[in-house]
């Protein structure tokens, strides 16, 4: 007789936001925050503790090392580069020394000499953007096992639906025919975000197979960012495997959005091309 796999511990659930949960493992826990919707909120608190920690120097692991830090290492121990070298190899310590150095270095001319405007677009956009794509990931799996609320408003409703989403959103909105895939609107509902209402449409096909439309303002200054936010005529459309479904999403014109379901790559990217057209 096979035995339930025992509930995730929260060592499990902490392993799994970072990304480092056993891969024997994965499956069940997975499944069972899709399940719980006290474990979803809790690891989308988790997501967003670490987040917030990440926005402050983050993005700056993404970007070059500056040209006077390496200077500054070398001038050091100018008979040690090999060494240096080496040791920049040990990814999380030398992430965390390179992100304490770099602190330093945000007041001086010569980080600003470094700093190019892509960079500072980066530090803009970027926190926001990952914020928004993990919200909408974690949405999905708390709403779309749901079998009698899956949705606030039934797509029978789905003129008031999309009044009253536009209406809290300040956008005009609308729902994106999905049908050529074989998906149709269940509905949807009003979610809270770090920079104000979200909307989430909830689509399913024959099989009962389940995908969500993730709507929201992104702006960076909200989200904590130093700069502007996204400016009217920027359009970015990726492919994120993080956290417990995929998604693809696209930023227009100060707004996200993001397609997620536990879906293969190449059909998720055929409905969000098909929203992306519609929403466009």
């Amino acid at each position: 007789m096979n035995r339930p796999a025992p509930p995730p511990t929260d060592d499990e659930l902490h392993a799994w936001v970072d990304g480092q949960l056993p891969p024997d493992r994965l499956d069940a826990v997975e499944q069972a925050i899709a399940r719980d919707p006290a474990a979803a909120a809790k690891v989308a608190a988790w997501h967003a503790q670490r987040d917030s920690l990440r926005r402050l120097h983050g993005e700056l692991l993404d970007a070059p090392i500056p040209a006077p830090l390496l200077g500054a290492l070398d001038r050091r121990q100018p008979r040690r580069t090999q060494q240096r070298t080496s040791w920049m190899r040990w990814g999380g310590l030398a992430a965390g020394l390179l992100v304490a150095f770099a602190a330093g270095w945000l007041g001086n001319a010569q980080w600003t000499q470094w700093s190019a405007p892509r960079a500072s677009a980066q530090l803009a956009h970027a926190p926001a953007v990952r914020e928004f794509v993990h919200d909408a990931s974690i949405a999905h799996v708390v709403y779309a096992p749901e079998k009698r609320h899956p949705v606030e408003v039934a797509a029978s409703e789905q003129q008031h639906l999309v009044q009253w989403l536009s209406r809290r959103l300040d956008r005009p909105l609308k729902v994106p025919d999905l049908s050529s895939q074989g998906y149709t609107l269940v509905g949807g509902r009003l979610l809270p975000g770090e920079t104000g209402a979200r909307a989430q449409f909830m689509f399913e096909d024959a099989a009962g197979e389940r995908v969500t439309l993730y709507i929201g303002t992104l702006d960076a200054r909200a989200a904590g960012a130093p700069t502007t936010a996204p400016s009217a005529n920027e359009t970015a459309f990726r492919f994120a495997s993080e956290g417990p479904v995929p998604s693809f999403y696209w930023v227009d014109q100060g707004f996200g959005y993001a397609i997620a379901g536990k879906l293969p790559r190449d059909l998720l990217l055929k409905l969000a091309t098909l929203a992306y057209r519609d929403l466009s």
